[in-house]
């Protein structure tokens, strides 16, 4: 742990700081150890603010809902409607129990994706962060498995295509179900992270002439990549979460 902050706050040879890299704040020591808070810590704690305020104004505005709805009611009600018709349609209709969760994980994301146009290193472009949405994810998956399906028929599943007297197939399907929240993680994360990565490299190269023109590159890796990627997250965390509750759930 003591070389956490020169591995994090290494410099280039121009001696200018490396904005992409994750940075230690400060740190305390717990039984021992010496945690670090982080860059990365600040920044979801900023995110979470958003969003926490963000729902807050959004409850007292439905509870006081107007017949003619305001600019900031009309947009609340576009992104409750656009979400549960985005979850529905994918999942069905019991899909409506995940709306709460899939809801907040996108948007989750799509801010996170896109607070670099505003001077913050996006809380997805660290592991750590992904790797946590992925694990959520997997326990979700699996505990809609249990519910949905009785042991034998999970372990037909795991021994398939073979019979299941024949349990060859299992240790390739417990992989093939551990590397869910692996490659939903990375996928996430490296794509983000590569985003951060080239507009970092491009300031640091091009800092005497980038004036205005970068932004155009903002817009495409923060806005546009940032809101497919929370897309694709939500969609194979939907998929991957209906393929496990399977055909009792379709009723």
């Amino acid at each position: 742990m003591s070389n956490f902050i020169p591995v994090l706050q290494s410099s280039s040879e121009s001696g200018a700081d490396i904005p992409f890299m994750i940075e230690g704040l400060f740190s305390y020591k717990l039984f021992g150890q010496t945690f670090w808070i982080t860059t990365s810590h600040v920044c979801i704690l900023i995110v979470m603010l958003i969003l926490i305020g963000f729902a807050v104004a959004a409850n007292i505005t439905i509870r006081k809902a107007q017949e003619v709805p305001g600019t900031f009611q009309n947009i609340v009600e576009l992104i409750v409607d656009t979400l549960e018709n985005l979850i529905v349609g994918t999942m069905g209709k019991k899909g409506r129990v995940f709306v709460n969760y899939i809801s907040t994980i996108f948007l989750f994301i799509l801010i996170s994706n896109v607070s670099g146009l505003f001077g913050l290193r996006p809380p997805t472009a660290d592991y750590g962060t992904t790797l946590a949405l992925g694990l959520i994810t997997f326990f979700i998956i699996h505990t809609m498995q249990i519910r949905n399906h009785k042991p034998k028929e999970i372990w037909e599943e795991l021994c398939s295509p073979l019979p299941p007297w024949l349990p060859i197939w299992v240790p390739i399907s417990i992989i093939e179900e551990l590397a869910v929240p692996v490659s939903l993680s990375l996928r996430l994360f490296a794509n983000i992270l590569s985003g951060v990565l080239i507009m970092a490299l491009l300031y640091a190269v091009l800092t005497p002439v980038a004036i205005a023109w970068p932004s155009v590159l903002h817009g495409y890796f923060d806005l546009f990549m940032g809101a497919i990627q929370a897309y694709v997250f939500c969609i194979l965390t939907m998929t991957y979460t209906k393929n496990a509750m399977g055909e009792h759930e379709e009723a």
